[in-house]
C-alpha cells in the first residue's frame, strides 16, 4: 500500500467512527504532534498515547467533532491532508470551524511522524467559558 494510500485509509476510518482503523498506520515509536496552542497540544508516541491523550479526550470534550478532507497531496514520503474542524463543545455549547492541514512523515513505508497546522484560536475560543 502506498504512504497516500495508508492516510487515505486512516481518513476513510475517521468518518465512519473506526478508532481502531484510524490508530492503524501508528507504530509504537511514531511520533503524534498536536499544535501549540490547541487544546491537546504536545507530541505523543505511540497508539496508546495518542488514544488517550488526542482520540478520547476529543471524544470526551466535543459533540459532532469531524476533520472534513478537502485535499490529499502525496508528496512520496510525506503526505499532506489539508481541511477543516468543526465541533460543538460539551461544556460551553459553542462551535467552532478550523483550518488544518496535517503533515504525515514515512520512512521505508512506515509511519514515522504527524503534526497538526491548525488555526488553534476558534477551537480555543469555542471551549473557553465566558466571562
Amino acid at each position: 500500500m502506498s504512504t497516500v494510500d495508508v492516510i487515505r485509509a486512516h481518513y476513510a476510518a475517521s468518518d465512519s467512527g473506526d478508532l481502531a482503523g484510524m490508530l492503524a498506520p501508528l507504530g509504537p515509536k511514531t511520533t503524534w504532534t498536536e499544535a501549540a496552542g490547541f487544546p491537546y497540544a504536545g507530541t505523543y508516541t505511540g497508539p496508546d498515547e495518542v488514544r488517550a491523550h488526542v482520540f478520547e479526550a476529543i471524544g470526551r470534550d466535543w459533540d459532532g467533532y469531524t476533520f472534513t478532507l478537502a485535499d490529499l497531496l502525496d508528496a512520496g514520503d510525506t503526505v499532506v491532508g489539508v481541511g477543516t474542524y468543526t465541533g460543538t463543545h460539551r461544556r460551553t455549547g459553542r462551535s467552532f470551524t478550523a483550518r488544518v492541514a496535517h503533515l504525515w512523515r514515512f520512512d521505508g513505508g512506515e509511519l514515522t511522524s504527524f503534526e497538526q497546522i491548525v488555526d488553534s484560536a476558534p477551537v480555543v475560543a469555542a471551549a473557553r467559558e465566558q466571562s
